[in-house]
């Protein structure tokens, strides 16, 4: 349960007359949140990190689950974009495998996935909190969907395998992965099944005629 000043419910979004502001206080709550988790992200805690009053939260944002929603969406925004770059250039689903190897470790070694992981704990206590939640995992499976059908383009396989399904799947494994990583601090058998589903990515290429490189034993 969230401790006091947490807003028990998502509101209206307040409006915004500075920037900066916004930007320190969403800023905060990224931080709280890696830091002390969901239930220590307070209007006083995160107020007190961005230096400012904690008024100024409601007068910007209208609540506090708003404001880590703000947090919740700078952080996918920035993944995005980022991450948008480093598979733009993947021409085979080992490739992309590989690539995705890399974001994972990037958002373990960030804390990205605790911003994530944090807020999804607060969605059992914050009423419509899990919707809006849910609503931001969405991008993340057409970012996966158009990352699929690139790497597969001019390929058999491309004839073969539904992307959106798979796109759901990617996701959902790769939540579930980063999560238990974060909870048990330690990903390595995660990272050993990057590796292996490179392996069988390189096996499928060979077998289609897609990639000229030798499969590893």
């Amino acid at each position: 349960m969230a401790k006091s000043g947490t807003a028990s419910s998502v509101q209206g979004k307040g409006g915004s007359r500075s920037t900066e502001t916004r930007r320190h206080l969403v800023d905060a709550a990224i931080a709280t949140l890696q830091d002390e988790g969901f239930v220590g992200a307070s209007a006083r805690a995160i107020a007190g990190r961005a230096g400012v009053n904690q008024g100024l939260i409601f007068y910007h944002f209208g609540s506090v689950a708003n404001l880590l929603l703000a947090a919740l969406d700078a952080v996918s925004t920035d993944r995005l974009t980022h991450y948008g770059t480093l598979v733009a250039d993947t021409g085979s689903p080992s490739e992309l495998v590989g690539v995705a190897a890399e974001i994972f470790r990037t958002d373990l070694d960030a804390g990205y996935i605790t911003v994530l992981v944090e807020m999804i704990a607060g969605a059992s206590s914050t009423p419509g909190l899990g919707t809006e939640v849910a609503a931001r995992i969405g991008p993340w499976r057409e970012f996966a969907q158009a990352a699929i059908e690139r790497a597969l383009e001019g390929s058999p396989l491309g004839t073969l395998v539904p992307s959106a399904d798979v796109a759901y799947a990617v996701v959902a494994l790769y939540l579930g992965l980063e999560m238990l990583s974060h909870l048990d601090g330690n990903r390595e058998p995660a990272l050993n099944l990057f590796a292996h589903a490179r392996q069988f990515a390189q096996l499928l290429e060979a077998v289609s005629g897609t990639d000229t490189s030798e499969v590893p034993a």
